[in-house]
């Protein structure tokens, strides 16, 4: 009698423990939108790719992913060439974009050797046709890609000059019909102000898109912060440069700023 109350409680125990393990592993969002600015990349550099950076960022990707959330990611390209400094610089614009947007294909690749080391599925697509690079991006396929477990990095921008990749990541958020945008960047959020340069600056919880204009805070640029207010689609701001922040997001902790209407 003594053995079979022990082996009740072992059986309670250790569907307890699976419970509590499932629900730490449970995701907020099913399908996401996950941008990263090319700047970011640069780590500790002042040019270029950190390796060391590149495979944090993977490892953090490979944690979500384990729990079971659908990852689209779009990559800026400022750490290899922007287009408007280009422009500022004598380049013809359209030609600097263009350049740029070769500059995310390189970030988008390099991410991706990263994951697939990682033990990660990964796909890497373009706005531009340039098979065997990339495959030509579609919304169907970005989709079927992304149900079939397979981390789509989304790269080239729009495919069109004088469109930021913020508007870039707004477009395929909307497109793919993430649940949110993951605004991964070195600050902890938005504030009322630079924190670097004023110490004063507190930061935003959450804040709504219409305080976000009547404040002239500058989370995106106004053509991406639009196309997420009227495609209903809230952005989460965060600090991606933290370890272990992204799954924290995912996990429904209070990390960074939500932006929604």
């Amino acid at each position: 009698m003594k053995d079979c109350y022990c082996r009740v409680i072992e059986i309670l125990y250790f569907c307890g423990y699976n419970n509590q393990t499932n629900q730490d592993n449970m995701a907020q969002y099913k399908r996401i939108l996950l941008k990263l600015s090319g700047e970011s990349l640069m780590g500790g550099k002042q040019y270029g790719i950190d390796e060391v950076r590149l495979n944090e960022y993977a490892a953090q990707i490979k944690e979500i992913a384990e729990m079971g959330v659908q990852i689209g990611i779009v990559i800026g390209g400022g750490n290899i060439f922007r287009g408007l400094s280009g422009a500022s610089k004598g380049f013809d614009r359209v030609k600097g974009d263009q350049m740029g947007m070769l500059a995310t294909v390189i970030n988008s690749l390099a991410l991706s050797s990263a994951l697939v080391v990682h033990g990660v599925k990964a796909k890497v697509l373009t706005a531009i046709r340039m098979e065997p690079i990339g495959e030509f991006y579609n919304k169907w396929r970005a989709i079927e890609l992304l149900e079939q477990g397979n981390v789509v990095i989304m790269s080239g921008g729009t495919g069109n000059p004088f469109f930021t990749t913020d508007t870039g990541s707004s477009l395929r958020g909307i497109e793919i019909e993430a649940d949110v945008m993951l605004k991964g960047t070195r600050v902890d959020g938005i504030y009322t102000a630079d924190p670097e340069k004023d110490p004063t600056a507190t930061k935003f919880s959450e804040i709504t898109y219409d305080e976000i204009y009547t404040r002239g805070l500058k989370v995106m640029d106004l053509t991406a912060t639009t196309m997420c207010k009227e495609n209903n689609l809230p952005i989460i701001v965060f600090d991606m440069d933290t370890n272990g922040n992204l799954k924290k997001v995912m996990s429904g902790e209070n990390i960074g700023t939500l932006v929604h209407n």
